[in-house]
Formats: C-alpha cells, sequence, structure tokens
C-alpha cells in the first residue's frame, strides 16, 4: 500500500492502536501555524456570530483556511493513506488548547463513541502539535491495545473541567499504570485509533498546549446520520454515506458561517444523542 509510515510503524500501529511521534513539518512552521491560530482568535467579537472558542472547537475547517492547510499537508495525508489506503475524507478538524496553569483535563473516553460511526476501524485521528506537548503541560496518554475491545459504556459527567463536549468518560476501571505517554514537540503529531482510551492531564507550565485534531476517514466507513458531511481530501471523491463538503476560501465569511450552521445542524442530533443536559459546543 502507499503511504509513507514503515512496515514496522504500521505493525506498531495496528498493535498498539497509536503511532507517535511522527515529524512533519519543522518547528518554524509550527511557529507560523500557531501565529495563525492566535490571529483567529483575535477576531473581533462582535464580527462573528458565535463565541469563536467555538468555531475552533468544532469544524474548524469550515471557517477558515488556516486549519485546511495543515489537515491538507502531503506527509499527513502519505501516513494517513498507509492506514485506510488512497480514498481520504475529513470528518472532523478542531483545535484542543489548554492555557497555562489550567486545571482543564480530557477523561478516559473512546472517540467513537458518538459519533455515529458504528464503532468503526476506518477512523484515524491525527493530533498535530502547535506547541510543547508534554506530561507536564498535559499531553495526551494512550492505553496500548485498547483499541481491539469495542465501545465499551460512557457516563457524561458535565464536568467544568472537562474539555470534552459532554465531559464523558468511560464507566469502567482503567489502571493509569498501563498508559503511555504520548509527549510531541511542535511539528510532531501522533496517530491512533477511535476505539483507542486516550486522556490527559492538566497544563501546569506557563506555556499554552496546542493541538490541531484532524479526523480522517474512508468512505465506506458508516453513519447513523440522517445528513452528514465529509471534505474529500485524496482519492475517487467518493463521499460514501455522507454529503460532499467542498472548501470556501477565506476566514470567517459570510458563506462559511452559514454552512458552518447548516453542517453543525446536521450533526448534532448525533452527536448530542442520550445527553442529559444541553451540549454547549451543538448548540
Amino acid at each position: 500500500m502507499a503511504g509513507s509510515l514503515s512496515n514496522s510503524q504500521l505493525s506498531a500501529y495496528r498493535e498498539n492502536g497509536y503511532l507517535c511521534p511522527v515529524r512533519v513539518f519543522a518547528e518554524d512552521e509550527a511557529r507560523k501555524q500557531r501565529d495563525a491560530l492566535e490571529a483567529l482568535e483575535a477576531t473581533p467579537a462582535d464580527a462573528i456570530p458565535r463565541p469563536c472558542n467555538q468555531y475552533l472547537r468544532v469544524n474548524a475547517h469550515l471557517i477558515s483556511d488556516v486549519p485546511l492547510a495543515v489537515a491538507a499537508n502531503p506527509m499527513i495525508l502519505d501516513c494517513i493513506e498507509s492506514i485506510l489506503g488512497p480514498d481520504i475524507l475529513m470528518w472532523g478538524c478542531e483545535y484542543f488548547i489548554k492555557e497555562p496553569h489550567t486545571h482543564k483535563v480530557v477523561s478516559w473516553h473512546q472517540d467513537l463513541t458518538y459519533w455515529g460511526m458504528d464503532g468503526s476501524d476506518h477512523e484515524v485521528t491525527a493530533w498535530v502539535a502547535l506547541s510543547p506537548a508534554t506530561e507536564a503541560s498535559g499531553c495526551m496518554k494512550f492505553v496500548p491495545g485498547s483499541h481491539k475491545q469495542q465501545i465499551v459504556p460512557h457516563t457524561d459527567t458535565f464536568s467544568e473541567d472537562n474539555l470534552l463536549s459532554r465531559g464523558q468518560e468511560i464507566a469502567v476501571d482503567v489502571d493509569e499504570a498501563d498508559a503511555i505517554v504520548a509527549a510531541l514537540q511542535p511539528g510532531e503529531m501522533s496517530l491512533h485509533h477511535g476505539r483507542l482510551f486516550h486522556a490527559s492531564g492538566p497544563n501546569t507550565t506557563d506555556e499554552r498546549r496546542i493541538g490541531l485534531v484532524m479526523r480522517y476517514i474512508r468512505p465506506d466507513t458508516p453513519s447513523v446520520m440522517k445528513n452528514d458531511y465529509a471534505m474529500v481530501m485524496r482519492g475517487s471523491g467518493d463521499t460514501g454515506p455522507r454529503l460532499p463538503l467542498n472548501p470556501l476560501p477565506g476566514t470567517f465569511t459570510k458563506a462559511q458561517l452559514a454552512h458552518y450552521d447548516q453542517v453543525l445542524a446536521a450533526q448534532s442530533a448525533t452527536l448530542t444523542a442520550g445527553a442529559e443536559s444541553a451540549v454547549s459546543l451543538y448548540d
């Protein structure tokens, strides 16, 4: 199969459910991407209808070509092609940011729990560091091999200190001793399977911890949504059961904002299904 991962890297991913670190661009390019993100964050609040953080945390690729430039990086797509094959779609793109000295965490969870993809093997998450992601700054932790399980029960905590939309966490015991620390330097990425147990702790440093996260899928990835969307990144152009997303140029344009609301409305019913409280990111 084409792609940039070696046989040993691909074997490690399949056995462990993750691969890291993988260098995708130089640190100076990571700095440029961080600067571009922080320019987005400086958008005046009265210039956009929703809080800027919501746009950055859900479907960021719909409101700016800044994250799209990273998502379309050929080296990233080569790595994804090694795992998924030549037809690659992007289902989601989001920034995960922990400010210095924050108590914000990400609880132990499996990504595919609420995505309406039926626990498929056809999804890979790429997490690209735009600042140092160390254990002290709250980098991810993985439980090797946990992706070999199916989706386990989760509970919604709605904790204010949880960066996940519902504060969702695995409702079974996770032994921290089984976890490995997935530290990354700017310009490095990790890859992980959608069923892998993963979490991250607080940021105790003076530095922001910034990651750009892309969710790549195959066209044949199942969908239980009535209307779901995906963006073609490479291959035949087939989007399977999903409607095609065509990238719109610019940043926070009127057309982008309207498109964002359309996609969010279509996805929100599935992404909030079963929640006992409102899920603010999908209101």
